[in-house]
């Protein structure tokens, strides 16, 4: 059957059409899963932006103004200790939005959101968002399936971050980086890292050492290649699996369980 045919064909409920066409691909998941009347009357509120590394989309505190959902780039979202310090407690590509707390009826952000990978998203302002949020059951219950996969990322990752060494902590790292911009290839550097995971930079040098030695990933100037990805699955620390399982819809722990 024709997805693009009008959505009187398909009964009173127009959100019971189906998914979005395979005619335009949609990379962002949560809009790719919505039906394609849905994302028909989401689609005048989106504006495709290119997001740039280094670039903070909004500090904690911030009233969030956009609300965004990546295509190829990934977001941090990190927490300030003393005002100085950072560290990412999860991240966000192609399966998810930033600015989620405007779900939980909140226009202000907790987090600092910086974009880690440049890239491609679609952005829809604050006022639209919630319009639409609002109106769209559906809309609800996909970015609400999204907040609790969200949900055990940042739990899993506070309690990686408290318990884990930093080579097992890297290789999770990594492999999540991939997963969401889609590629064992990316720029990133020792100083980007050591925020990223709370440690010292001599502490990246040595856990990016041993696992380049290992042969399962490659670095040189800034830029790494991850070579060999079962491989680095296994020096991983389980939180990867984990969290990996919440996203793809099959974990079976709650959140909270104790880190593997």
């Amino acid at each position: 059957m024709d997805n693009t045919t009008s959505a009187s064909k398909w009964g009173s409920n127009p959100e019971s059409t189906p998914r979005v066409s395979k005619r335009e691909p949609i990379a962002n998941s949560v809009l790719a899963g919505l039906p394609r009347v849905t994302y028909e009357s989401l689609k005048s509120g989106l504006e495709a932006v290119k997001l740039k590394f280094g670039e903070i989309l909004y500090e904690p505190g911030q009233v969030i103004g956009h609300v965004y959902f990546p295509s190829d780039s990934l977001v941090s979202l990190l927490t300030l200790v003393d005002h100085r310090s950072a560290l990412e407690v999860g991240m966000v590509g192609r399966e998810g939005m930033v600015g989620m707390a405007l779900t939980l009826g909140s226009n202000v952000s907790p987090v600092r959101a910086l974009v880690q990978g440049a890239g491609t998203a679609l952005r829809m302002s604050a006022a639209r968002f919630r319009k639409e949020f609002k109106r769209s059951p559906l809309l609800q219950r996909g970015l609400y399936t999204y907040l609790n996969a969200l949900m055990a990322q940042i739990t899993q990752t506070a309690a990686c971050n408290r318990f884990h060494h930093v080579e097992g902590r890297l290789a999770r790292w990594l492999l999540m980086t991939s997963d969401r911009v889609r590629s064992d290839k990316f720029e990133l550097t020792q100083d980007f890292l050591s925020h990223m995971l709370g440690v010292r930079r001599v502490g990246v040098t040595e856990a990016a050492s041993a696992l380049q030695e290992r042969k399962l990933i490659e670095y040189r100037r800034g830029r790494i290649t991850i070579l060999d990805h079962a491989g680095l699955e296994a020096a991983s620390c389980a939180c990867y699996a984990l969290v990996k399982g919440m996203n793809d819809g099959k974990g079976k722990r709650a959140l909270g369980a104790p880190a593997g």
